[in-house]
């Protein structure tokens, strides 16, 4: 079952053409999967406390419609993939009122140590988490 993220488009996330600009989006993938490690009770600041930080490794983007300022999106996040040392995590992002389809993408991701920046088995570092990853994997979607 995915999570989802609900979040107001910000002015200041707007362009030229007065919508939001395509950066932000990556931002916002961002934000919301910080608010899913909080959901799964295993915030991102206690991953740090462990010494093991998640590393993005590549990022896409499919834009099939605009959002404007003050318009509220939803944020769905899916895990496709999870390894010792990488996951992949694919997002929707939907108008709220409407469930128009604005945004899909995808993040991939590597396990590092905070002090080396070395790759890291997740599965070691924080099992925790990666049970609880793990739990929420849908490979399929």
């Amino acid at each position: 079952m995915p999570f989802t993220y609900t979040r107001a488009a910000q002015f200041y996330e707007t362009d030229a053409m007065g919508v939001i600009h395509h950066s932000n989006y990556i931002r916002w993938f961002e934000e919301a999967r910080v608010a899913f490690m909080d959901q799964l009770g295993f915030p991102y600041s206690r991953l740090n406390e462990l010494g093991v930080d998640i590393a993005v490794t590549g990022a896409s983007c499919e834009y099939r419609a605009v959002t404007r300022f003050g318009e509220t999106v939803q944020i769905q996040i899916r895990l496709s993939a999870l390894s010792a040392a990488r996951m992949t995590v694919r997002y929707e992002i939907t108008d709220a009122a409407s469930g128009q389809l604005r945004v899909t993408g995808e993040t991939r991701h590597g396990f590092l140590s905070r002090g080396t920046l070395r790759p890291v088995p997740l599965k070691k570092a924080a099992p925790e988490l990666y049970d609880l990853f793990g739990s929420r994997l849908e490979p399929d979607a």
